[in-house]
């Protein structure tokens, strides 16, 4: 397949690995096996060492949430991220962003709070948004027992976990809380649509295709009409003011990219304070692959020195 010369050689070299792979397309499959064929760790690399790691279950609406505490070595309380991992709500796991999540506890000094939502379709929208807003009420209720400040939480996440982030920052202005400092949006999914430049520049080939997005929103959804609820697609909400801080990555080979920017876009005219950066020759997923895109590694220091400088804010004021 010829790809554009502007790719990263190593996204290039990543995507030429998993064509000699072979396999049958993912939007081919069912669920269980799309999810049991889905092993990116190694492209992740070795996982840093962190203080402590600690899995555990918390009580959400739907039964028992799994979540895994990465906490710094030393006394708290810390800040914390709580993070929700990407697979188009149907595939990934709390291993699929270990190694990420690791880096950005290093990082940040911080506390990350890894979440593992129920995924469709199985449980179909909103089971996810409603256990990734119950983790984020817990971290901030139960902050004294996990060494958490409870004034310096952010939410984030990657493609679909970063449509969960937003969302989340959503309810918690909707519902009164918790009090979220910044949203991290790596590559979010804001949109249920399939009409912008980026997918059709990028429908194929590059990691992501148009096919998968379609199967993931498919098996997310109850009905077409969920699409357009602005918990789903937060890009139609018709009110945008009033969320916390965002930081916004996206890719330039990704079908996401234009969705992810016209979200940072209307988070600007809505007033919110929006730093965004696109990774021109990325795909989408590369913070998945530290191992073996630096540029993934580079974009996970960036969320950190941005979360550290958000928490150094809100200590000091």
């Amino acid at each position: 397949m010829s790809r554009n010369a502007n790719l990263d050689p190593q996204a290039r070299f990543v995507l030429e690995q998993l064509e000699a792979l072979g396999g049958p397309p993912m939007e081919t499959l069912p669920p269980e096996e799309a999810r049991a064929g889905a092993n990116f760790s190694p492209l992740a690399g070795p996982p840093e060492k962190v203080g402590h790691v600690t899995n555990k279950t918390i009580t959400g609406p739907g039964g028992e949430i799994p979540v895994r505490i990465y906490s710094p070595e030393g006394e708290g309380p810390f800040p914390a991220l709580v993070y929700y991992h990407g697979g188009g709500w149907v595939i990934g796991d709390l291993e699929t962003v270990d190694v990420p999540c690791r880096r950005i506890a290093n990082q940040t000094n911080c506390i990350v709070v890894s979440v593992d939502y129920r995924l469709a379709p199985e449980h179909k929208f909103p089971a996810a948004i409603e256990d990734a807003y119950a983790a984020a009420k817990w971290v901030a209720n139960d902050a004294d027992s996990i060494q958490v400040d409870p004034n310096r939480i952010a939410v984030g996440g990657d493609s679909a976990g970063g449509n969960l982030a937003t969302v989340v920052a959503m309810m918690a202005r909707d519902k009164s809380g918790p009090a979220i400092v910044r949203q991290i949006l790596l590559y979010p999914v804001t949109n249920h649509t399939f009409d912008t430049n980026s997918y059709e520049e990028n429908d194929d080939g590059y990691f992501l295709t148009t096919a998968m997005m379609k199967w993931f929103w498919n098996h997310y959804l109850r009905d077409e009409k969920d699409g357009e609820n602005p918990y789903a697609s937060p890009l139609l909400a018709d009110d945008l003011s009033g969320l916390p801080p965002a930081f916004v990555i996206t890719a330039g080979f990704d079908p996401l990219r234009d969705e992810g920017e016209a979200y940072a876009e209307r988070l600007k005219a809505a007033g919110v304070p929006v730093e965004k950066t696109r990774y021109d020759s990325m795909i989408h997923g590369f913070c998945w692959m530290p191992g073996a895109i630096e540029q993934g590694k580079n974009a996970l220091d960036h969320v950190a020195s941005t979360l550290k400088r958000t928490f150094d804010f809100v200590e000091t004021t």
